[in-house]
């Protein structure tokens, strides 16, 4: 075969071959690979062989194999290096993935040789992986439409498709937003800002072709703007155009395409027989029901709010001690945050950064994960996407584990946030395969020649991302469905967010906040003022976290709003939101919600796994200290090797004994006084 997509990756660990591959390769690699899983898919459900778990649920899961390799790295590029002709291609194979999964889901043959499998498991020797996928892949036919019958049928698969297309077109906007939007400064318009400030603002301004600074709506260069610039004028217009995403007016606005969504999917859970979009979507995961979500999440909002009210009172009062009347606004909140933070904790982020280098943050989070699980990195010379994009090998006892792709820096062409994802998915299905992941982030880019200076939120975020990516490594199953993170959305987030925890260990900074100039360790003193601080703000935290969990909670476990923004503006009233802070993703923007069904009615899975990640750690303070080694092999055992093998409070229980209360949590964000 002469498209590099569709032949034998035969380079270095099988590496997809990034500099053979051009974009006019994907649209033939695609429609050949969906035309060889269509007939394959074809030749199980038409059989004339009586259905096995080999012949049918192990057949199924190697149908997809030479699509998902090729999906793998399209939707990668997609995500993070985009352009013109990528989005082209996402808006023309949406419809066409979606028209193939709702082709599987409604093959009638197909699914009575799964029901038949079903109907006589306890027959058929399975094991407890077996069983496992056996019951997934039942239930997950069902819940998309298996069952339905003539116009039911037919208006899922219509429902589905529009869903799609939908998503895409909501990401697209979202990203020409984030593209198209500058703000340029002039010298004057600097003062004020620390150096580290300056650079990425110049930086900024030559990614965009400008002959001076400017501020872009890269998170890790807005937030910080946001944070030191004194001008209130700039502030503003900065955080109203990071706010405004994708409720601009034009062409790129989502409003109408969120209300859109939700009554498409409150229409696909009626037509499965569901009472709310939410009550479906919680079906699977472990809080299971709309009810036990808002009882979370309401326990933390009383104290969350008292805190960021009473804040709110400080931060006014110093704002006018500066000549500033009026209330305090959204675009006030950072900067006088950052103030308070620096007279109460003595801690200024322009003394911190220089500690908290990219380099020396990846080269400490490979350390935690040799020490809790043995695993050693290895920089290799491969093919990549992006010049940016660096690669390691990972090994353990000599033995290949994964490749590691680390893709840190904002560009115009990458979607903003922070993500994990597999290009392969470990899997042992056909032979030992290991996979592929990649850790993408957007912290600013600095000058030619100097280190890369993280602010610690960043830093917390390249441990969080490297906490998946250790999910996606250190699996250990046959079957790639239930592989890596394939697990609940309310459980995605624990090795994620377990794994911060390890940047707060003093041992750890000491080793790796090393001063980007001298050379020196963090200053004990400096360290100790930094770990005191790490819950302040959180009040403000919280609360921006909640309302959008909160709301998205809302739009989907009620009847579908005609309009969202009206509908989101009614939560919040009702909740007493406060008036200086705003959802952290408002509607327009909320891609975790629109981009697709991931983290529709999800929102609050951050939080609910928060609550284990929180009485986890509590686990290996109360036993040999953070890298207990009994704990750190238990906790391999039973969550990060097993993916989907298991119901995820099993897993959890597992490796605790119990599962936990709010207690650790509120204890964590240091708000259990507040309650």
């Amino acid at each position: 075969m002469t498209n590099p997509l569709l032949a034998e990756w035969t380079g270095p660990f099988a590496m997809p071959p990034f500099n053979k591959v051009s974009d006019d390769d994907f649209a033939p690699a695609v429609e050949t690979a969906l035309a060889q899983a269509r007939e394959t898919i074809a030749k199980i459900a038409d059989s004339p062989d009586a259905p096995t778990f080999e012949n049918t649920i192990e057949a199924m899961e190697k149908a997809d194999a030479p699509l998902n390799r090729v999906l793998g790295v399209f939707f990668n590029l997609a995500g993070s290096d985009s352009n013109a002709k990528r989005q082209e291609l996402q808006r023309e194979f949406s419809p066409m993935l979606s028209a193939y999964a709702s082709e599987i889901f409604m093959n009638e043959a197909l699914f009575k040789r799964i029901e038949t499998l079903w109907e006589t498991r306890d027959s058929l020797g399975l094991d407890d992986e077996q069983q496992r996928l056996l019951f997934l892949t039942r239930r997950g036919f069902v819940r998309q439409g298996a069952q339905l019958e003539g116009f039911a049928r037919e208006r899922l698969t219509e429902v589905k498709s529009q869903l799609a297309v939908l998503g895409t077109q909501f990401t697209q906007n979202l990203l020409k937003d984030e593209a198209d939007w500058h703000m340029a400064l002039s010298e004057e318009d600097l003062e004020g800002l620390p150096d580290f400030v300056v650079a990425s603002a110049r930086a900024a301004g030559k990614e965009k072709g400008l002959d001076g600074p400017a501020i872009t709506l890269s998170r890790s260069l807005i937030v910080p703007f946001l944070q030191f610039s004194p001008r209130r004028d700039l502030r503003e217009r900065a955080y109203e155009a990071w706010t405004s995403r994708g409720a601009n007016g034009s062409e790129t606005d989502n409003r109408g395409i969120a209300a859109e969504v939700l009554k498409l999917r409150e229409e696909r859970a009626m037509l499965l027989g569901y009472d709310s979009f939410a009550d479906y979507k919680l079906e699977t995961e472990m809080a299971k029901t709309p009810g036990a979500v808002r009882e979370l999440l309401m326990k933390v909002w009383q104290p969350a709010k008292a805190a960021a009210d009473a804040d709110a009172t400080r931060l006014t009062a110093m704002m006018h001690a500066d000549g500033v009347n009026g209330d305090l606004e959204p675009w006030d909140w950072r900067y006088y945050a950052e103030k308070r933070r620096k007279e109460e904790h003595d801690l200024d982020e322009t003394e911190l950064k220089p500690y908290l280098q990219l380099d020396r943050m990846i080269e400490a989070a490979f350390s935690c994960a040799n020490r809790l699980f043995g695993l050693q990195f290895e920089r290799i010379d491969v093919p990549l996407y992006h010049p940016d994009v660096r690669a390691w090998e990972v090994k353990r006892d000599g033995r290949h584990m994964a490749v590691f792709l680390g893709d840190y820096f904002a560009r115009g062409s990458k979607r903003s946030g922070a993500w994990c994802s597999a290009m392969r998915s470990q899997q042992k299905l056909d032979g030992e395969i290991r996979p592929i992941v990649v850790n993408v982030c957007n912290f600013a880019k600095p000058p030619e020649g100097e280190p890369a200076l993280l602010s610690y939120d960043d830093a917390r975020t390249l441990f969080h991302e490297f906490g998946h990516a250790l999910h996606q490594m250190l699996s250990d199953v046959t079957y790639e469905s239930l592989s890596g993170t394939s697990v609940a959305r309310d459980f995605v987030e624990l090795p994620s967010q377990l794994y911060e925890h390890w940047l707060e260990v003093p041992e750890v900074l000491t080793k790796f906040a090393t001063h980007a100039k001298t050379g020196e360790p963090m200053p004990e003193v400096l360290r100790d003022r930094l770990l005191a601080a790490t819950t302040y703000d959180m009040g403000f935290q919280t609360v921006e976290y909640l309302a959008s969990a909160l709301v998205d909670l809302s739009f989907h476990d009620d009847e579908s709003p005609d309009d969202p923004m009206e509908k989101q503006a009614e939560v919040l009233e009702e909740l007493g939101m406060p008036s200086a802070i705003r959802m952290r993703h408002a509607t327009p923007h909320f891609a975790h919600v629109f981009a697709g069904d991931g983290y529709s009615s999800g929102y609050y899975s951050y939080m609910w796994s928060e609550v284990m990640d929180a009485d986890a750690f509590e686990a290996f303070q109360e036993a040999g200290g953070p890298f207990d080694p009994e704990l750190a092999k238990k906790l391999e055992a039973h969550v990060l090797s097993q993916g989907g093998t298991r119901e995820a409070q099993d897993l959890y229980v597992a490796f605790r004994g119990r599962m936990p209360g709010v207690e650790a949590l509120l204890k964590g964000r240091g708000l259990l006084d507040a309650a």
